[in-house]
């Protein structure tokens, strides 16, 4: 097998992220130390006169001594523990939560320890019954319930860090006991499910720190608070991709089964806009052929209304052109017979003039008549008998009369 199939870097980063939440815990450790090994440097140079050339030991909380020599004060934070004992005295002279006192260097000696709740980070390497290789990580989380039990039952003397004995104590018989349980599972169970652990952890470990509440047993003044576990790593990389080899296929024909049944959806989908697209467009022409059939039937119609309007213009100016023509004919036949009737009334007229009457109208006339003729040069008289016959006798002497004149003025012409 080949370095990079054997190479697990799931597992080395679940590995390092485990160290890198370690090295956030005990960021606050090396806080807490740094400012007790300043309380405790103070301390020590002040009283260097105690037995075994050294003072009481730092305490790993930032407690404050005060006043010098034999005369001191130690002031506790109230969130730590502390037990102060006098040499002579069997029972401890203060013993809670926060509690402050007087301290003498040459009798007394105390213990500060974090009431805080502290965590253990688990690692565990186990086997599974398939005789495969699984790194469970977890944590547990746990504080101090009963600490007059706790401080006899447990190692603090570590000055720069009084739980860390206790936690490395409590992390070794937290993996034995994932150990102990993950012999016995499968790889499927240990990957399916992680209570199983949990509880036989979470058992194991309460029975150590709280103890047995059947028989009075108050274990080591502990108590858990939580119990988790985080990872089951296969360690194996081929056993890994095995194992996930069927997941993946299945959801690799899922997600090619999804992938078609989007695409059909897709496809319909795009079927459905295409059809709506398509109607839309028919629709579209069939409302513009209609309009355009409509405009051209309006223009048809508009120009039928003026062709028809032109020949009834036509019409109507032949009608009156006829019209017109009517009245020219008939004034023209009405002056006709206007002028027939006034010849016929004419003709009535002088038929129905007898001699006299025209004798008489002569006579009237006469002197206009005489007034535009020309002078005459001699006078000459014609007489008209009386037996002379009527009209023919009358206009025979104005005949002979006019003659007179006409001979008169032609012979007066030459000698002028």
């Amino acid at each position: 097998m080949s370095h990079a199939a054997s190479h697990n870097s799931y597992m080395e980063q679940a590995i390092e992220d485990q160290a890198r939440l370690e090295r956030d815990l005990n960021q606050r450790c090396r806080k807490a130390i740094a400012v007790s090994g300043i309380v405790s440097s103070e301390a020590s140079g002040a009283d260097d006169g105690l037995a075994g050339g050294g003072g009481p030991p730092g305490p790993a909380v930032a407690c404050r001594i005060t006043g010098f020599w034999r005369w001191k004060n130690v002031v506790v934070p109230p969130n730590a523990w502390v037990v102060h004992t006098r040499r002579g005295c069997a029972d401890p002279l203060h013993c809670g939560l926060g509690v402050s006192f007087r301290f003498d260097p040459w009798t007394d000696a105390f213990l500060v320890v974090p009431a805080a709740m502290q965590t253990i980070l688990i690692n565990a390497r186990c086997i599974t019954k398939e005789r495969q290789g699984v790194l469970v990580q977890g944590y547990v989380q746990w504080i101090i319930e009963d600490f007059p039990t706790a401080y006899r039952t447990c190692d603090f003397a570590d000055s720069q860090d009084p739980t860390r004995l206790v936690t490395i104590q409590l992390r070794e018989q937290a993996e034995a006991a994932i150990k102990d349980k993950v012999a016995t599972l499968s790889i499927d169970e240990v990957l399916a499910d992680k209570q199983p652990i949990v509880q036989e952890l979470t058992g194991r470990l309460r029975a150590v720190m709280e103890g047995q509440a059947g028989d009075g047993d108050r274990g080591l003044g502990l108590r858990i608070v939580t119990v988790q576990i985080k990872e089951a790593i296969v360690s194996s990389p081929s056993v890994w991709e095995m194992l996930q080899r069927p997941f993946r296929a299945e959801r690799s024909k899922e997600a090619r089964l999804a992938e078609l049944a989007s695409q059909a959806v897709v496809g319909a989908k795009e079927a459905q806009a295409a059809a709506a697209v398509f109607d839309r467009e028919q629709a579209e022409r069939i409302r513009r052929s209609e309009v355009e059939a409509g405009t051209l039937a309006a223009t048809l119609a508009h120009e039928r209304e003026k062709v028809l309007r032109a020949a009834e213009m036509d019409q109507l100016r032949v009608e009156r052109d006829l019209a017109q023509e009517d009245l020219r004919r008939a004034a023209a036949h009405r002056w006709t017979e206007r002028a027939l009737v006034l010849d016929a009334e004419r003709g009535r007229i002088e038929n129905a003039i007898t001699p006299e009457a025209l004798q008489a109208a002569l006579v009237r006339s006469l002197p206009e008549i005489a007034s535009r003729l020309p002078r005459p040069l001699e006078s000459r008289t014609i007489s008209i008998g009386p037996g002379a016959d009527g009209i023919g006798s009358l206009v025979g002497g104005l005949a002979a009369v006019i003659d007179t004149f006409k001979s008169s003025s032609g012979a007066k012409a030459p000698a002028s």
